[in-house]
């Protein structure tokens, strides 16, 4: 049975100046328009993802797209819209009636209460628990004065807890329930609409304390690389855009990688609702935004889940297809609202308690599929990264790093002078601007070593906008590399043309000197400078990347490379 609307989808898609081509780009291998072409087409949604200050790394914006007018009732016009109207009722599987409900519990409850309210959860095993907010405090940086530590203190079943609220932090258990804050009202000051769909000031997310955040098997992580394999901006985590622009709160997942070797993958079962500029009709109330770099998938809890900035989505990835979880979506890259770099945007959304649609915070549930995937012994945490004035001093937190065994972390850190401390927390006084990237090595009781690297941005104290360069760096692979074997570093440079980046890859080889397109534009298909380089012996190696701006201000950021015998 066909769609009753079937033959407007089909003539609005011919028509509608919302899309940049009358027909929707394809992806196969190789997207086939040009950089600057595919930007234009992207342009439209940039306002509503914020794509002017999205990520730490710069955003150029290009005009929206301008086409011809085509008179409603020439010839061509009609020859093409009724082809178009042929393929689409040829194609049964494009019709949606109506979006299919839900048939699987999410697993957790969500409830938004403001200070001093609150209320009788019934959990999703039918036990019920009393929670209420004590008091919420949000702490600010003094450049932007966007929330950098957000703590509530809540009451479950009348003990009293004090949660933080997302920034890396996972859930706790609190007597008969696991329970975390996704998300603070405050937020809101740094994004433009509601991305959450929060209207109280504090949101609370509540499992029994005896389940998994998800239900084993039915969500993966997303992504064929190490966790933390580079930078990374995860739910609700402040980017600095400068003085003018102010900031951004991130409440997606950005996961940096490397561009056009990492694979992305479904991280769940699911129905593809939108891929390459192609969506259902019948979505229109969901959080579904079309995009030539981005694919939605619809799963049985309800939940939308947004992959952007694909280099390639495989041809298999079609709307109204049903994909598996672990089956390959597309390859990673930094196509669309990326800011220029490589990188995964993996984003849920669901209707929140107000009744608005909302990004849930994944960083926990991805978490916890990562260890179900992986089973790795130790991981080393020290995000978020910091925003200080020259001359101030930033407090580096490695409590968030985790071991599989439990028991005591032995925390060490080693700065970029090469002077070292040791704790689980450490303060650091930063006189100069650059930015920083300072070295956390967790080892548990047995011996499990891993690592971790803090971004600390230091701007001027006098001109709070003039940025010190940034750089971007990954590789491949981040799993399994054997002795012997090439690894390709990648990397990017952002807010100069001056100099050239240094690449020590951490074995005693001689640096190499790379230029990477800083000035070139977001999508410049060769963007990065690319090295391969061979390890000839087994170990953990820290590779650095350098770069100074006219200033003689720095910017270095790390690469922790396993190397297995």
């Amino acid at each position: 049975m066909f769609c009753a609307y079937t033959l407007h989808y089909a003539i609005f898609n011919h028509f509608s100046p919302k899309f940049g081509y009358a027909c929707p780009l394809p992806f196969g291998p190789e997207l086939s328009a040009t950089a600057p072409e595919r930007s234009r087409v992207f342009a439209f949604r940039a306002a509503e993802e914020n794509a002017s200050l999205k990520g730490d790394f710069p955003m150029k914006t290009h005009p929206g797209p301008r086409r011809p007018l085509m008179p409603p009732f020439r010839l061509g016009a009609i020859a093409a819209s009724a082809f178009a109207a042929f393929v689409f009722l040829s194609t049964p599987r494009l019709c949606v009636a109506e979006i299919p409900a839900a048939t699987r519990d999410p697993g957790f409850r969500l409830v938004d209460l403001d200070v001093g309210e609150g209320a009788e959860i019934e959990l999703p095993d039918g036990s019920t628990v009393e929670v209420a907010v004590v008091s919420l405090h949000e702490s600010r940086d003094t450049v932007r004065a966007s929330i950098r530590e957000a703590r509530v203190e809540v009451t479950v079943d009348g003990e009293t807890v004090e949660l933080f609220s997302s920034h890396y932090h996972l859930p706790r258990a609190v007597g008969s329930v696991r329970i975390d804050c996704p998300v603070t009202k405050g937020h809101l000051d740094g994004v433009n609409g509601n991305p959450w769909g929060i209207e109280k000031a504090v949101r609370l997310r509540l499992w029994p304390a005896d389940s998994p955040l998800t239900e084993p098997g039915t969500f993966a992580y997303p992504l064929g690389q190490a966790w933390f394999a580079s930078a990374t901006s995860m739910a609700n985590e402040p980017i600095d855009a400068g003085a003018r622009s102010g900031y951004v709160y991130h409440y997606d997942l950005d996961f940096g990688g490397a561009e056009k070797l990492t694979e992305v993958f479904a991280a769940t079962d699911g129905l593809v609702v939108s891929s390459a500029n192609q969506s259902l009709p019948g979505y229109e109330d969901s959080p579904v935004r079309q995009r030539y770099d981005v694919v939605y998938l619809l799963d049985d809890r309800g939940f939308y889940y947004r992959y952007s900035h694909f280099h390639r989505i495989h041809p298999e990835v079609r709307m109204g297809q049903r994909v598996r979880m672990g089956q390959q979506l597309g390859i990673l890259g930094k196509e669309g609202a990326s800011g220029g770099w490589s990188h995964l945007h993996f984003g849920l959304w669901m209707r929140m308690p107000s009744g608005l649609w909302g990004s849930l915070d994944a960083y926990p549930l991805v978490w916890e599929a990562y260890l179900r995937d992986r089973e790795p012994s130790v991981l080393a945490v020290a995000r978020p990264g910091h925003l200080l004035r020259a001359g101030e001093t930033a407090v580096l937190d490695g409590s968030k790093s985790w071991s599989s065994a439990g028991g005591s972390l032995r925390h060490r850190w080693t700065f970029g002078d090469g002077s070292s401390a040791e704790g689980e927390k450490v303060e650091r006084l930063y006189a100069k601007p650059g930015r920083y990237s300072e070295i956390l090595q967790v080892e548990d009781e047995q011996g499990n070593v891993a690592y971790d690297f803090v971004r600390v941005l230091v701007v001027d104290p006098v001109d709070l906008d003039a940025f010190p360069p940034n750089v971007h760096a990954a590789f491949s692979p981040t799993e399994g590399l054997r002795a012997g074997e090439p690894v390709t570093v990648l990397v990017r440079s952002f807010r100069t043309a001056e100099g050239r980046e240094r690449i020590d890859f951490g074995d005693g080889s001689e640096p190499v000197h790379v230029r990477s397109a800083s000035d070139t534009g977001n999508l410049d298909p060769d963007g990065y400078a690319s090295v391969e380089h061979r390890y000839e012996k087994p170990g953990d190696y820290l590779v650095r990347i350098d770069r100074e701006n006219e200033r003689g201000w720095p910017a270095f950021t790390h690469l922790h490379i396993r190397v297995l015998p």
